[in-house]
C-alpha cells in the first residue's frame, strides 16, 4: 500500500496500519517523536520514525510560545476574545494594516475553503498551478466550478501570464508563494503584473504559508487599497503550530465580511498564546529561516551530486527527481522508518521532501542512499 502523503488522502488510510504509524499511535512505535537539532560539527543520525511529509516544522512551537501555551490552559475554559484583537494589533503594527483587514482563523485552510466556496461556480472556475496544493482545485471541482490548470514555469514560478489568460470566466486565482509542493517563488512583480492584468471581477488568493523561509517580499501590503485580493498566512509552517491551528487572512474588509458570511467560531485559547509569544520574539523567524536554508541547501546539493536533480526551493519542502514511480520510492523509504511526501499526477517520479532537523536529514540520506539501490 502507498504511503499516506496529503492530508487529503489521509484520512482514508486511517483504518490502516500505516495510517496509525504515521500518526505516531501505533502501540510498537510509542509516541511521535522528534529528534532536536544535531551539532554542526557532530551531527548524528535521527533515531525512530523521520517525518518528512506533511511540511511541519520539526522544531515545533518556539520554548515562549509553549509557556504560553501552558500557561493560558486554566483559562481556557473562557472564550478570551481579548487575545485575538491582541494578536491582531500585533500583525496590524508588523504589516502596517488596520487591523479592520485583519482576520484570525483556525488554520489558514478555513479562509482558504471559504475563499472557493465564495468566488466559484458552475459559471465560475478556479485558476491554479500545476502542481501547487489542492485544496482550493477540490474545493470549487466539489461545486461543479471548471478547474484551469497551468503549468508551472521551468523555473519553477506561477506562470502568470497564461494564468491571467485562463482566468477570463474564473471567479478566483489560487497562487501559493513560495509554491506548495515545489518550493518554488514567484516574484513579487509578476504578482503584481497578474493583479492588474486579471479580470477585475476575478479574486487572486494569494497562500503566503512558507513567506516566512523565504528572501521574498510580501504582497501583504497591496491588500490596502484592493477589493480583489486576500493574503493568506499561517503559524503552522516556521512557527511550529501545524497542530494548535491558527491562521490569518489579510484582505479589504468587504472581502473579510464575505468570509466571515459563512459562519465564525472562537479561537483556540492556547494557539492564540502561542501565536502571541511567537510574534513578540524578533529572533525566531530569522534564526529559523536560516537553519533551515542551510539544512536544505546542503541536502540538496548531496542529492544533486549522487545525480538527483531538485527545483530551486525557498521553503521547507522540494522537489526531487527520483528517476522511478514515485509512490515506489516513498513506500521503499518508509520500510526504513522515513516518512516522505508524495508525488503529483503530472510529475510522478518527482517527490516532496519535507526539510527536517539536521539529524533528521541525515537519516534521510541513509535511507535514499539505500532505497536507490
Amino acid at each position: 500500500m502507498p504511503l499516506p502523503v496529503s492530508r487529503r488522502s489521509f484520512l482514508h488510510l486511517a483504518s490502516s496500519g500505516l495510517a496509525v504509524s504515521a500518526l505516531g499511535l501505533a502501540p510498537s512505535a510509542g509516541a511521535r517523536q522528534r529528534a532536536p537539532v544535531a551539532a554542526i560539527n557532530t551531527p548524528a543520525p535521527a533515531i525512530g520514525t523521520v517525518y518528512l511529509n506533511f511540511n511541519e516544522c520539526p522544531l515545533g512551537p518556539a520554548p515562549a510560545a509553549l509557556d504560553a501555551a501552558r500557561n493560558v490552559l486554566p483559562r481556557s475554559g473562557r472564550y478570551l476574545f481579548e487575545m485575538a484583537e491582541q494578536a491582531v494589533q500585533l500583525l496590524a503594527a508588523e504589516w502596517n494594516l488596520p487591523t479592520a483587514q485583519i482576520a484570525l482563523y483556525p488554520g489558514s485552510s478555513d479562509p482558504l475553503n471559504r475563499a472557493a466556496t465564495l468566488f466559484t461556480s458552475a459559471d465560475a472556475g478556479v485558476v491554479v498551478a500545476d502542481p501547487t496544493f489542492e485544496a482550493v482545485a477540490d474545493v470549487a471541482a466539489h461545486r461543479g466550478a471548471p478547474v484551469h490548470k497551468v503549468l508551472l514555469r521551468d523555473d519553477g514560478a506561477h506562470d502568470v501570464r497564461a494564468m491571467a489568460a485562463a482566468a477570463t470566466h474564473a471567479g478566483l486565482i489560487y497562487l501559493c508563494n513560495p509554491n506548495n509542493p515545489t518550493g518554488s517563488i514567484t516574484p513579487r512583480a509578476d504578482i503584481e503584473w497578474l493583479l492588474a492584468h486579471k479580470p477585475a471581477s476575478t479574486v487572486l488568493l494569494v497562500d503566503e504559508a512558507y513567506i516566512h523561509y523565504s528572501d521574498q517580499t510580501s504582497v501583504i501590503d497591496l491588500v490596502a487599497g484592493r477589493q480583489d485580493l486576500i493574503v493568506l498566512r499561517t503559524f503552522s509552517k516556521l512557527y511550529g503550530m501545524a497542530g494548535l491551528r491558527l491562521g490569518v487572512a489579510a484582505a479589504s474588509p468587504q472581502l473579510l465580511s464575505q468570509l466571515a458570511g459563512l459562519g465564525e467560531n472562537p479561537l483556540p485559547v492556547p494557539a492564540m498564546a502561542a501565536g502571541i509569544a511567537s510574534l513578540r520574539d524578533p529572533q525566531l523567524v530569522p534564526t529559523r529561516r536560516a537553519e533551515n536554508a542551510r539544512i536544505r541547501e546542503r541536502t540538496i546539493a548531496w542529492l544533486e551530486r549522487q545525480g538527483y536533480a531538485c527545483l530551486p526551493s525557498q521553503s521547507n519542502c522540494f522537489m526531487v527527481d527520483v528517476k522511478r514511480d514515485g509512490q515506489a520510492f516513498t513506500a521503499a523509504m518508509a520500510r526504513q522508518d522515513v516518512l516522505v511526501g508524495r508525488s503529483w499526477p503530472i510529475w510522478p517520479q518527482r517527490v516532496r521532501i519535507t526539510v527536517g532537523t539536521e539529524a533528521e536529514m541525515l537519516r534521510f540520506r541513509e535511507a535514499f542512499a539505500l532505497a536507490m539501490r
